[in-house]
C-alpha cells in the first residue's frame, strides 16, 4: 500500500510539474506572440484609436470571449472612464459616431452599466496592482453591475491594471460568457496580461508623443508672439514715435497757424501720442518684459505704476511677497495681469480697481484684477482676444483662471496657481 501510495503521489508530482511546465511554455508563446503582434499593429495602425481597435478585437477572437473594454483615467487623476470597447464583432469608442446611435446595439452604451464598472475599477484598491477575476455574481461587484449579468446570462470578467514604470494608465477587461468558463482561465489572465504590457507602452508612448507636440506648438505660438511683438516694435511703434516727433516740431515752429489747423495739429499729436501708448502696450502684451532680476511682486507693481498713469481711476495695489515661479510661469502670470488691468481701465468705466496678489500654501499664488465697473455681458463672457489670450496662458501653465463679472456689479480675474494641473474656467455670476 505503501508503494501504491508513494507512486500515486509521484505520478501526481509528474503530472503537476508537467502542467506547470506546459502553462510556461504556452506564456513564453504567448509573450512571444503578443510582442509581434503589438509590433505589427502599430506598423499598420500609427494612431491609438486604430492601434487599440485591433488589439482588442485581437483579444476577443484569440481569448475565445465577448468582450474586451479599455478603461482610462482621465488627466486629473480623479476618474476614469471606459474608453474603448470591442464587443463581439464591433468596436465601440467615444470618438466613433456609433457610440451613441443606438443603444440597443451595445452594451457598452445604454444596457450595461459602465459607469459603474469604471467607479469600481477606479475605488477597488487591489486592482490597482494585480488581476483581478469576478464571476457573473461577485459580490464586489456593484448590485447594478450583477444584476446586468444575471439578467444577460453574462459569464466571468477578467480587470488587468495598465501600469507602465509604476503609473497607473487604466485598466483592461476582458468577459467571457458561461459556457466558456469550464475551460478554465489561466491562459486568458496570461494573455490579457501580456496584451495589457504592450497596451501600456503603447499608451505612454502615444501621450509623449502628443506632450512633444503641444510643447513644439508651444514654443512655435511663443516664438510668433516674439516675432509679432519684435515687428511692432520695430515699425509701428517707431513709426508712430517718429511720427509724433515731427508733428511736435511742426507744432513748436508753427507759432500763428489758423486755429482750425492748430487743432487739426493738436488731434494728430494726440492721436499719435495715443496709439504709440498702444503700440508699446501690445508689444508688454505679447512678451512680457519680466526679467531674471525682477521678482513677480516688482512687476505687478510696476504694471500697476504704469497704468496708473494712463488713467484718473484709482488703481489700489496689495502685494504680498511673493516667491519665484520660474520664468515660464512668471511670463504668463504677468501677461494675465496686464491683460486683465488694461481691459478694466479700458473698458470697465470703473471707479476704482484693485490688483492684489498673495502666496498659496507658500508655494503658489492667487492673483486678482477687480473693478466696480459695468461688468461684462452674460451672452459674451470669454469673448474677445483679451479674454483668449489670458484663458490660453493658464492652461499653458496649467492655471485655475476664473472671471466673476456681472452687469453694474464689476469685473474681478482671478488667477490660482500651483505646482500642479488645474483646470481653466470661466464662471459668470448672475
Amino acid at each position: 500500500m505503501n508503494s501504491d501510495a508513494e507512486l500515486e503521489a509521484l505520478r501526481a508530482e509528474l503530472t503537476r510539474q508537467t502542467a506547470e511546465r506546459g502553462r510556461a511554455e504556452c506564456n513564453a508563446k504567448m509573450q512571444a506572440d503578443v510582442v509581434k503582434l503589438a509590433i505589427d499593429l502599430l506598423v499598420r495602425e500609427p494612431d491609438l484609436v486604430g492601434f487599440f481597435g485591433a488589439l482588442t478585437k485581437t483579444m476577443v477572437e484569440e481569448s475565445e470571449s465577448v468582450a474586451c473594454g479599455v478603461w482610462l483615467i482621465d488627466e486629473s487623476g480623479q476618474r476614469c472612464d471606459l474608453w474603448m470597447a470591442y464587443v463581439k464583432d464591433r468596436l465601440f469608442s467615444p470618438q466613433m459616431s456609433e457610440w451613441a446611435a443606438d443603444p440597443n446595439e451595445s452594451p457598452c452604451e445604454g444596457t450595461y452599466p459602465f459607469e459603474s464598472m469604471a467607479s469600481h475599477l477606479f475605488t477597488y484598491t487591489p486592482g490597482w496592482s494585480q488581476t483581478i477575476e469576478y464571476d457573473a455574481d461577485d459580490t464586489r461587484l456593484p448590485d447594478t453591475l450583477r444584476e446586468f449579468s444575471r439578467k444577460m446570462e453574462c459569464g466571468s470578467t477578467i480587470a488587468t491594471p495598465l501600469i507602465l514604470g509604476g503609473r497607473q494608465l487604466g485598466w483592461m477587461t476582458l468577459s467571457s460568457n458561461r459556457l466558456q468558463e469550464c475551460e478554465g482561465q489561466w491562459w486568458r489572465i496570461g494573455l490579457l496580461e501580456a496584451i495589457a504590457r504592450q497596451a501600456a507602452l503603447a499608451l505612454h508612448h502615444s501621450r509623449v508623443v502628443e506632450q512633444s507636440r503641444v510643447e513644439e506648438r508651444r514654443k512655435a505660438i511663443l516664438e510668433e508672439r516674439n516675432r509679432l511683438a519684435r515687428d511692432i516694435h520695430d515699425n509701428l511703434a517707431q513709426g508712430f514715435a517718429a511720427i509724433l516727433m515731427q508733428l511736435q516740431g511742426a507744432k513748436r515752429e508753427a507759432s500763428f497757424l489758423p486755429p482750425g489747423v492748430s487743432g487739426k495739429l493738436d488731434t494728430a499729436v494726440d492721436l499719435a501720442r495715443t496709439h504709440l501708448a498702444e503700440a508699446r502696450r501690445s508689444v508688454g502684451t505679447l512678451r512680457p518684459n519680466v526679467s531674471n532680476s525682477e521678482e513677480v511682486a516688482a512687476a505687478l507693481k510696476r504694471i500697476a505704476g504704469t497704468a496708473q498713469r494712463t488713467t484718473t481711476v484709482p488703481i489700489d495695489v496689495s502685494i504680498d511677497e511673493l516667491p519665484r515661479f520660474g520664468d515660464v510661469v512668471e511670463r504668463e502670470i504677468i501677461g494675465i495681469a496686464q491683460e486683465a488691468l488694461s481691459n478694466a481701465v479700458r473698458h470697465s468705466r470703473a471707479r476704482r480697481i484693485t490688483v492684489s496678489a498673495s502666496t498659496v500654501r507658500s508655494i503658489g499664488l492667487r492673483l486678482s484684477v477687480a473693478d466696480d465697473g459695468r461688468g461684462i455681458a452674460r451672452e459674451q463672457p470669454s469673448s474677445g482676444f483679451g479674454m483668449t489670450s489670458m484663458q490660453e496662458r493658464a492652461e499653458r501653465i496649467g492655471a485655475s483662471l476664473t472671471i466673476v463679472t456681472a452687469p453694474r456689479s464689476g469685473t474681478e480675474v482671478v488667477l490660482a496657481w500651483e505646482p500642479s494641473n488645474l483646470p481653466t474656467q470661466v464662471y459668470v455670476a448672475g
